[in-house]
């Protein structure tokens, strides 16, 4: 009896339909189709050619991927405290890796991770405190990684896109509301995780007690709760085990980065590999406030306008060759996510949740 109070019966996932995953590849290719149809020019397939070199460097961007899942498994593994093998770790990682894809980026697949994790064997505070912690590791990489970047590639680098001035200011303005935005949550966790959680959860109540943020006081709430699971969980786990985790974090999210370089190594005589894996990292903050599930649309458009610059074509040929770009890009890193959750998913719901 205790261990049923224990598991999620209800199926929070249930709306979550496979056919969703068609809306994104419909966005996303949607999307490149008007820019290639608006910006088309046969010149574009001279400058791109398939040899054993690009060969090479499209498979090393495949391996850049599977460093991504490997190092988010290996993670899974250590927070279960080994309740977790391999493939089970893997298999909650692609489901949840397919609910990001099917859902808005601001949302993610974070809320429903909770499930997935409990329906495969952890109790429902373990798995509570288990989700948040990673909200926590992913939070860190980019308070970290993001001024050292900064420091890296200048601002400059980073923020001047041609000759266009007032697109790099707000490009600034966008990254630095993005980034204080995870600095204080990073802040905040910190101090609820391994300080004063039931304070921290006060505090979140008090806030949400405002006017305009009233109507998502029962989120802040269950919030609070899953920092008071996550302290209780991990608070006194030693050196070795925080070492792992924060490896595993910086392997899956650098990995996840490295694709880009490895794709237009794999074509073009690539100068500026620091700076192109320091504005993904911008890219994806500005990524998270995309509408579209898994920044369909938006992600393509980014790219051709975000990192066209490094590709070194002439003018003319700038767009229609970053545009294709941009389409290997999502073919390697984001639709495999929706053809393999797709196939997983309804089993995973059949087998917990149907009887």
């Amino acid at each position: 009896m205790h261990k049923q109070a224990s598991q999620i019966k209800e199926n929070p996932a249930q709306r979550i339909k496979t056919k969703l995953a068609l809306i994104p590849v419909v966005l996303g290719l949607g999307v490149t189709g008007v820019m290639l149809y608006n910006e088309f020019d046969p010149k574009a397939f001279d400058v791109i050619n398939f040899t054993g070199k690009s060969i090479l460097w499209i498979m090393l961007a495949w391996l850049f991927m599977l460093g991504r899942d490997m190092g988010y498994t290996l993670r899974l593994m250590v927070l279960s405290d080994g309740k977790f093998r391999f493939w089970k770790a893997l298999r909650v990682i692609l489901l949840w890796e397919f609910t990001s894809a099917i859902t808005p980026s601001a949302i993610g697949g974070t809320s429903v991770a909770i499930v997935y994790v409990n329906k495969e064997g952890l109790n429902l505070g373990h798995s509570s405190a288990l989700v948040m912690i990673t909200s926590f590791l992913d939070e860190l990489y980019f308070v970290v990684m993001f001024p050292l970047l900064v420091l890296l590639a200048g601002y400059h680098g980073l923020f001047d896109i041609g000759s266009t001035g007032s697109m790099a200011k707000e490009l600034l303005t966008f990254s630095i509301i993005g980034y204080s935005l995870k600095f204080v949550w990073v802040l905040m966790l910190v101090y609820g995780l391994f300080f004063n959680p039931r304070g921290l959860k006060w505090l979140l109540l008090l806030i949400f007690k405002l006017p305009f943020l009233r109507r998502w006081k029962h989120g802040a709430n269950r919030a609070g709760s899953d920092i008071i699971n996550s302290s209780m969980e991990y608070r006194n786990k030693p050196a070795s085990f925080w070492v792992k985790v924060v490896s595993a974090s910086f392997l899956s999210w650098s990995s996840r980065f490295m694709v880009v370089n490895a794709i237009l190594m794999a074509f073009f005589s690539i100068e500026h590999n620091l700076l192109i894996f320091a504005r993904q990292l911008v890219m994806w903050i500005m990524m998270l406030v995309s509408p579209t599930p898994g920044g369909s649309g938006f992600a393509e458009f980014i790219f051709t306008r975000y990192l066209s610059e490094f590709i070194p074509v002439e003018a003319s040929l700038l767009i229609p060759v970053s545009i294709a770009m941009a389409l290997l890009w999502r073919l390697i890193s984001y639709y495999p996510y929706l053809i393999v959750g797709s196939i997983i998913f309804p089993r995973w719901v059949r087998r917990h949740f149907i009887k």
